[in-house]
């Protein structure tokens, strides 16, 4: 490993502020106190694990979910400094630990490359649990401390260990009365966050383990990011199995870069500086994009593959197909706001140009046949788009209320507040028919569909706007397609996808997540989408005048009724004839089940599934672009096996209230 541990000690931790505002104002350094900011407390202490593992110091990393609710991560790096600091007079370790802005980020001689920007990680995790425990492996020896909701509870323990063991482990116990909704900790974000740190850093090792369940993986990818780009591919049909990777360093900042393209219609980008997913890219996106385009285009117009009057390929072009994964890291990354969305050194866009500009040029150059494949997509591509512009600006408003008519068969609300207006998206004629006439016509629109929507995993742009039924979904829409796209134009603020609760009908809200997330993943981001859930039982009490329906959605939920309703009868005396039907058991004078949403009348269909006050809606989220990228490539692409297998795996799991990404 590179570097001297000797090398790292108290001069070279900087203490910037105290650490007072954090039990106040959590949300301001971990983002929220729900699920989200208590998996945060893991990332903020593995992070500084990652570093020194970054840094060359360590190889080996271990994050225990442990029984009684804690979580332990330890490391095999050099170990926290522990002598004293010169600015605290306490130990190093303690000052780390408790003070806000003390760490190896700040000092000049630290770290070199940290994917901690503001440095602030442990001593506010310590800050919002009730315990926490650090232990330091160096010199020989073991040191020890303790902490509750962020103090001391001890001096700092030295005893002798082992003369080789070198690290650092932190154990901590998130504070309830912060993390109020959860402090339950969710093994398969762990395991999805140690996956990605393993193929961020090659060659190193991290282990996951769940002492609650007895789960356990480790995750090592001596590809790095080449690994990385395979995985992401898992599902699609690749033009070549080889991948492109080049690593290489420009003055301070390590550039890496691994890219492979597929026949989908798709880009899947996936940019990091110093481990740190950067969303909304920023200048090695931008250098990236810049090397690619060019290198393309001068290598078809050198070799014929593009006609002296053809227009240059445009990026959209290019980027079709494209799975990339951009790596930089640099010691000083100037990150664009508090989440880190987006990277801003302005040099990096140099470097990274320089570098796929050269070694991508190599790279074709000495794979004719993989470049050819690669120009001719991109040329398919071209003429594709050339060819939906026309179907494109036919089906394209221009705003949210004017422009284009909407389609004849949209029976739109009267409502022009977006923020209140809910458009259906019904299965079938008969069943649109009862929805138009039993929905509140001030605010909810109708829009039927007439049998199963293009399949739009699989197809471009041009052909999409050849289909009637997603023409009249965009127009009614209001938020355009392609590069006019624009959630401010949306004139409805929920999109329900009401279909039968049978195969035919999963299958068509299938159809309509793939367009959504394909086409305008925004939508689905922002919160706008929704599956209704009509019932799939009525259980029938009485007759005429005095007729009662109770409305019941699922298996489970019917026979948990049909059992309480028998038990109560039982404990009120009345005799039970066992065999008879269990609905008759239970008291009721019938049971009947809908088999689709056609067999409701107007009354009922508002009354189960379009009532604001009695309806189920679940909304669609997307948690995880890239699983929800994966499982729409397997469930919707052309490889048949990949999908038996899937579905195969989790036929006996699925649960309809669990549809989140």
């Amino acid at each position: 490993m590179a570097g001297k541990a000797e090398d790292y000690d108290s001069s070279e931790i900087r203490v910037l502020e105290g650490l007072e505002p954090v039990r106040l104002r959590p949300g301001m350094y971990i983002g929220s106190t729900g699920y989200d900011g208590l998996h945060h407390l893991i990332k903020e202490i593995a992070d500084n694990s990652i570093d020194e593992a970054i840094a060359g110091y360590a190889n080996k990393i271990e994050i225990t979910i442990l029984k009684d609710g804690g979580v332990r991560v330890d490391d095999n790096g050099r170990g926290i400094p522990v002598d004293i600091h010169p600015k605290t007079k306490k130990s190093t370790l303690e000052t780390v630990l408790t003070v806000l802005h003390a760490g190896g980020k700040f000092g000049d001689g630290g770290y070199k490359v940290s994917s901690g920007l503001h440095g602030v990680g442990s001593s506010v995790v310590n800050a919002l649990s009730t315990h926490m425990t650090a232990e330091v492996y160096r010199d020989g020896k073991t040191h020890h401390i303790e902490f509750d909701l962020g103090k001391p509870i001890m001096e700092l323990q030295v005893t002798n260990g082992s003369p080789k063991e070198h690290g650092t482990s932190i154990t901590f116990y998130p504070d309830p009365s912060i993390f109020k909704e959860t402090t339950t900790f969710d093994y398969d974000w762990v395991a999805n966050y140690a996956r990605h740190q393993a193929y961020l850093t090659k060659e190193i090792l991290i282990t996951v383990k769940d002492e609650r369940t007895g789960a356990r993986e480790s995750f090592y990818f001596e590809g790095g990011i080449k690994s990385y780009v395979k995985r992401l591919n898992n599902g699609k049909e690749v033009l070549s199995d080889d991948i492109f990777y080049v690593e290489k360093q420009m003055a301070d900042t390590a550039v890496e870069i691994a890219l492979q393209y597929n026949d989908t219609f798709a880009e899947t980008m996936k940019p990091f500086a110093n481990n740190v997913l950067t969303p909304d890219g920023g200048m090695h996106v931008v250098g990236f994009r810049t090397g690619l385009n060019r290198t393309i285009n001068d290598y078809a117009r050198k070799n014929g593959l593009l006609k002296e009057k053809e227009d240059n390929l445009t990026g959209d072009d290019i980027k079709e197909g494209l799975t990339a994964v951009i790596l930089v890291k640099l010691p000083d990354p100037q990150f664009e706001g508090q989440t880190k969305n987006k990277l801003g050194n302005p040099e990096v866009r140099g470097y990274v140009d320089k570098v796929m500009t050269e070694y991508f040029g190599y790279y074709l150059e000495e794979n004719p046949a993989i470049a050819k494949k690669i120009v001719g997509k991109a040329t398919l591509a071209a003429r594709a788009r050339k060819a939906a512009r026309a179907a494109r600006d036919n089906v394209i408003r221009k705003g949210a209320f004017e422009g284009l008519n909407l389609p004849s068969k949209l029976a739109d609300c009267s409502s022009r507040n977006a923020e209140e207006c809910e458009l259906f998206i019904v299965e079938g004629n008969s069943a649109a028919g009862s929805a138009k006439e039993g929905r509140d016509s001030r605010i909810q629109a109708i829009l039927p569909l007439r049998g199963k929507v293009l399949n739009t995993e699989r197809a471009r742009l041009d052909k999409m706007l050849a289909n009637a039924e997603l023409v009249s979904l965009i127009k009614g829409l209001g938020v355009g397609i392609g590069d006019q796209f624009n959630l401010d134009g949306l004139r409805y603020h929920k999109i329900v996808f009401m279909t039968d609760a049978d195969v035919d009908g999963s299958h068509i809200s299938t159809l309509l997540l793939t367009f959504f997330f394909r086409y305008m993943p925004d939508v689905i981001k922002s919160g706008h989408v929704y599956l209704a859930k009509p019932p799939l039982f009525g259980l029938i009490k009485g007759t005429g005048n005095s007729r009662k329906i109770d409305y019941i959605y699922d298996e489970a939920a019917l026979e948990k009724t049909l059992t309480a309703k028998i038990a109560e009868r039982k404990a009120a005396g009345t005799k039970i004839d066992e065999d008879a039907e269990r609905f008759k058991q239970a008291g009721y004078t019938a049971q009947q089940r809908f088999k689709g949403l056609g067999e409701m009348d107007a009354a009922q269909l508002w009354e189960t599934t379009m009532n604001p006050e009695n309806r189920i809606l679940i909304r669609v989220n997307i948690d995880d672009a890239e699983k929800a990228d994966s499982i729409f490539s397997k469930l919707m692409g052309d490889q048949a096996e990949l999908r038996k297998n899937f579905i195969q795996a989790r036929a006996a799991s699925v649960d309809l209230d669990d549809l989140d990404f």
